[in-house]
């Protein structure tokens, strides 16, 4: 699997095995990428402190399901499974659309997306394959579907974040948990 071992939950220091924890709790697994990094407790905090700013923020007028797929669709440009697999699950949730994550993971143009997130997705590539050529029309663009600069900052920085993620997790052979493959492709069965 990984070419780093991942280190025993035991060891890590309090704060970190505390958030794992957390997350183990709230998703029913303990997602590789969170063990993965802990083996450097002090990058696994600069790690995360950062992706929740970008991904957990409330204001702006990205949602969620926007954020996550720009996500699924520069990781796939970077040919990064551990993201396109788990954040394609996030994807699939958010939007309670089973086909999206993978429609945007082989090609966004065809996806079945509203023209607002294909504008997003496109500037999301640009800056993913060529943030030296971004212009002003770029901007332009996206005003013209209601994002503020702001939110290009944020589409700008959820790119870049994850380019150094998807090289991080391809380099290490970070692999998907088994459990992102199924999750929000078919719907849960009620309680009764």
């Amino acid at each position: 699997m990984s070419r780093y071992p991942f280190p025993d939950l035991n060891a890590l220091p309090e704060d970190i095995r505390t958030k794992v924890l957390e997350v183990q709790e709230k998703a029913g697994f303990i997602p590789n990428v969170f063990l993965a990094l802990a083996r450097r407790p002090a990058e696994w905090r600069a790690f995360f402190a950062y992706h929740d700013a970008l991904m957990l923020k409330e204001d702006g007028h990205l949602t969620k399901g926007d954020r996550e797929m720009i996500v699924t669709t520069t990781s796939a440009a970077n040919n990064c499974l551990y993201c396109v697999v788990a954040h394609g699950a996030i994807l699939r949730i958010y939007e309670k659309k089973p086909l999206v994550a993978d429609q945007v993971a082989v090609n966004y143009l065809k996806a079945d997306i509203t023209p607002r997130q294909k504008a997003m997705l496109d500037f999301a590539m640009k800056v993913c394959h060529h943030s030296d050529q971004i212009q002003d029309q770029d901007f332009a663009a996206l005003h013209s579907h209601g994002f503020d600069d702001e939110d290009i900052w944020d589409i700008a920085a959820i790119t870049a974040f994850f380019g150094l993620s998807n090289r991080m997790a391809s380099f290490s052979n970070m692999m998907p948990n088994p459990e992102f493959y199924l999750m929000g492709r078919v719907p849960k069965k009620p309680v009764s």
